[in-house]
């Protein structure tokens, strides 16, 4: 009797998802994407209330275990916040306003100038003066006027101008007041937030996750903000002492400007060292002097970024330079300058989530920074012997 051969069995795989379900992904993340776009007015605040919750909610609690009621001490910790704030809007105020009225001109000597650099290079480049007609000293003497298109644009459009500029200024009030007011109602209700988030889970090893997360996500956050916060103090600090030094105009606004700025990784500098370099031309001119304020702070930023900031930050708070970087491009992208400046605390956020989710950990090793050299390809091409037996 022959035994009936059956054939080779395959190994078991999971179900693979058709092509339709990675589609209709692509599309709900595309979906996703201009929904954050057209959220801006409802979301921007929200966000940045919560980012500030997890940074001021430390002193919150200290009071209320001091005896403090939580309003009360929200409205206390919110109070001292804006005066802060206040206060030193109030002292720059001025300074800025003076150097926005002489930035235009001062950009467009800076432009200037570069056309004359471009201009006796061209003619250094060109063929001998002799192949070329020579003009009359008098037509060389007078010059034809050339019209200025950015003076007419100006002129034209200064109405517009003025309307887009209210306009943005409108808007910010709008959003600042929704900020401050979600940001109090937080602080004063932030235990009982959680406590009734906790208790909506039925799970107990899930309430404990979920607890866990939160707490997480308050001290990383609440660590990274009050941190960088003292750093950027310290800088903005050293660089206003440094531009007083050499002379520029308004050093403390630059000090501000530069505090505030740096809280946007790679870009903050960049803009805050073009806006020196403008401000070096405002004060000696088109010359190798104006070089000597973004050069200041360049070299301060360097050592905050390659020596403090690494030290105070630890391993802890360390993230993936590619990750940030590309964090705060598309946030920048979607929502301005603010979306730049909760870039970071959003990718920690999200680190929280991909830790405490298996699906999610290959996410969360693209997000972490590890110091440690990454194995060799060939290395890990290479087939493992099998073991040989005893």
């Amino acid at each position: 009797m022959t035994a009936i051969s059956k054939p080779p069995s395959t190994p078991a795989t999971g179900p693979r998802l058709p092509a339709s379900s990675w589609a209709l992904r692509a599309l709900v993340g595309v979906a996703v994407v201009f929904l954050l776009q057209a959220a801006k007015p409802l979301l921007l605040p929200v966000l940045l209330a919560v980012a500030l919750t997890f940074m001021l909610s430390a002193p919150v609690r200290g009071l209320r275990r001091l005896g403090m009621p939580e309003a009360a001490g929200a409205a206390l910790v919110v109070a001292a916040a804006l005066t802060v704030c206040v206060a030193v809007g109030a002292m720059l105020a001025q300074p800025a306003a003076d150097w926005w009225e002489r930035a235009p001109g001062t950009v467009r000597t800076l432009i200037d100038s570069a056309q004359r650099v471009r201009t006796a290079i061209w003619d250094t480049a060109s063929p001998p003066a002799g192949r070329k007609s020579k003009a009359s000293p008098a037509a060389a003497a007078a010059p034809a006027a050339q019209p200025d298109p950015i003076a007419d644009k100006i002129a034209s459009e200064g109405l517009s101008f003025t309307r887009v500029v209210l306009g943005q200024m409108l808007w910010f009030a709008v959003q600042a007041a929704a900020t401050v007011i979600l940001l109090y109602f937080l602080l004063a209700s932030e235990h009982w937030l959680v406590s009734r988030t906790v208790e909506a889970v039925p799970r107990r090893r899930t309430r404990a996750l979920v607890l866990g997360g939160i707490r997480q996500a308050q001290r990383e956050i609440g660590l990274f903000l009050g941190t960088m916060s003292l750093i950027n103090l310290g800088l903005g600090t050293l660089t206003a002492l440094a531009l007083a030094a050499i002379g520029l105009p308004n050093p403390v606004l630059w000090g501000v400007v530069t505090a505030i700025m740096n809280f946007v990784p790679y870009l903050g500098p960049a803009v805050v060292a073009g806006a020196l370099l403008v401000a070096g031309s405002m004060s000696v001119g088109v010359d190798l002097g104006m070089l000597a304020p973004p050069a200041v702070f360049l070299v301060l930023h360097a050592i905050e970024s390659n020596l403090a900031t690494p030290w105070v930050m630890g391993r802890r708070l360390r993230l993936a330079p590619l990750s940030v970087f590309l964090s705060v491009m598309v946030w920048g992208w979607l929502w301005g300058i603010a979306g730049a400046l909760i870039a970071v605390p959003l990718l920690l956020g999200l680190r929280i989530v991909c830790k405490r989710s298996k699906r999610l950990k290959l996410v969360c090793v693209y997000l972490e920074g590890d110091a440690t050299p990454p194995p060799s390809l060939r290395a890990l091409l290479r087939k493992r012997r099998p073991q040989s037996s005893a």
